[in-house]
């Protein structure tokens, strides 16, 4: 802004988070800056940890109905990164990592597999699948020798025949190393109803499908750009681990699954144990990056980067499903949490991930604006199709089960040890369980949301995260505190009925 002087105009973020209030996003406003710039030329490249770079500055929760294969799948493709649950064995969460990565298919399809001696006797056994595969053994890692259609299968007098039988005789299949666009190309060159996709490594393995109708779906939705790959040209998965003995186990099968980066999953991440467990990781896998947190302070925080950790993982009670503020007592505001430990992380250079509290476009330019350099979200995802669980009916809407890892149905699963409670006699719930409404596939509102974020950003006179960054460091980017009157008038008031529709 040539020839003009900066007028003392709002607060700025040192100041404002100085007072003594615990703010969260919708208490505070960033004030307008100036544009010199077009929306398109705001970039939202961005660091994970000190190693992992994303093009898009999203993470998916490691909760178990947010986060499995599908997720991660979906998330890389758009430039970000799903983070698997751990509230599973060990074996079937490096398995969900396994299939994420087996594929670049921005989605998973179940396979269902019979061998040529069975029988399908009801429609439960294809599931959520289009079709069943008939290998050679009846296993995903034997010959494919055809496929049942479940339109044919429902044709059928006699149920209890053999697939053998009836099965559509067929070998066709590509290698799943094959983009989404070579299989789409594939199947409309042959007019195909679908392909299944085949690993060969060592033999082959059916690890996904790709139907003509998903071509037509992902053809319709926005593309975002370049998807998170690693050094083998696979997709970016990272998983959730605990502070348990028995996690230095599990990490061995995540590794050797090939995860790429690791979250140690704490509602409080400072303790004696992630410390622990953050020198034996960095120890024994010197090259795998490690997430730290839980935190919210400036201490927290820099207890964790002297213990190695190569990211932070900041909030503590500011989820929807989490009663960790009311019930303990303990946590603070995201905004002002996101502030404090990104000023302190800076220094050392380690990103910070803003974790809860994610309800819109504005919450994710405020926790970015403020220091975090990726958001990562729960209930912002888990009505997608993506999210693990069916969809039913409440109230006439269609909805999804989300629940928070601090419920006690999570904790029967074993989600308490994240609590440390999992050697408590007396369970204590820290988070509930309710449904959220079904959002369609986060192939198609990711995209739109950062598109969103790309504007406040432009508002904001910020062309990057770091550009954000350096002007609210250096006192350009000024922000108020809205008081209550002021958060409903920055909504939808005064009408009778509205529709509110993002995209």
């Amino acid at each position: 802004m040539d020839g003009a002087s900066i007028i003392d105009d709002g607060f700025p973020a040192t100041r404002l988070f100085n007072q003594g209030y615990s703010y969260t996003y919708d208490d505070v406003i960033f004030l307008p800056h100036y544009i010199d710039f077009p929306t398109e030329a705001v970039s939202l490249a961005t660091k994970l940890t000190r190693h992992v770079a994303l093009a898009t500055p999203c993470v998916s929760s490691p909760m178990d109905t947010v986060t499995e294969s599908s997720m991660a799948a979906a998330m890389a493709s758009l430039g970000a990164i799903g983070i698997v649950h751990y509230n599973t064995p060990a074996l079937n969460q490096a398995a969900f990592i396994r299939k994420a990565k087996s594929h670049k298919i921005p989605f998973t399809h179940e396979i269902v597999v019979k061998s040529p001696s069975d029988s399908i006797l009801s429609s439960d056994d294809f599931s959520s699948a289009p079709c069943i595969f008939v290998t050679e053994f009846g296993d995903e890692k034997s010959k494919l020798l055809g496929t049942v259609k479940k339109s044919d299968w429902e044709k059928l007098d006699d149920k209890e025949v053999r697939v053998s039988e009836y099965m559509t005789k067929s070998s066709v299949s590509l290698p799943a190393s094959y983009s989404f666009e070579d299989v789409a190309g594939y199947l409309a060159k042959d007019n195909l109803e679908f392909v299944p996709l085949v690993k060969k490594d060592g033999g082959e393995e059916i690890v996904n499908l790709v139907t003509s109708e998903d071509v037509d779906t992902i053809n319709g939705f926005p593309k975002l750009g370049l998807p998170s790959l690693d050094s083998d040209g696979n997709f970016l998965v990272g998983a959730a681990i605990g502070t348990r003995d028995s996690d230095k186990e599990r990490l061995e099968h995540l590794v050797k699954a090939g995860v790429n980066v690791v979250i140690l999953d704490s509602s409080q991440g400072n303790s004696i144990y992630q410390i622990d467990m953050i020198k034996y990781v960095k120890r024994t896998y010197p090259e795998l990056d490690l997430i730290g947190g839980n935190v919210v302070t400036a201490y927290q925080a820099q207890n964790l980067i002297q213990a190695g950790v190569d990211g932070l993982r900041v909030g503590m009670g500011s989820g929807s499903i989490c009663t960790t503020q009311e019930v303990c007592a303990v946590g603070r505001g995201q905004a002002a949490a996101v502030y404090k430990v990104a000023s302190i992380a800076a220094e050392s250079g380690v990103p910070v991930i803003a974790d809860g509290g994610i309800s819109n476009s504005g919450h994710i330019v405020k926790a970015l604006t403020l220091g975090a350099s990726t958001v990562m979200m729960g209930g912002f995802l888990a009505g997608s199709s993506e999210a693990p669980g069916t969809y039913e009916y409440q109230g006439g809407r269609r909805v999804k089960k989300y629940r928070g890892m601090g419920s006690l149905e999570a904790m029967t699963k074993g989600s308490d040890a994240r609590y440390l409670g999992d050697k408590a006699k007396l369970k204590i719930a820290q988070g509930v369980v309710g449904s959220v409404a079904d959002k369609g596939s986060v192939l198609k509102f990711i995209p739109y949301t950062m598109q969103a974020v790309k504007q406040g950003f432009q508002d904001l006179g910020a062309s990057s995260l770091q550009s954000a960054h350096d002007l609210l460091k250096s006192g350009v980017l000024r922000l108020e505190v809205r008081t209550g009157a002021a958060q409903v008038e920055g909504g939808v008031h005064g009408l009778v009925s509205y529709e509110k529709k993002s995209f």
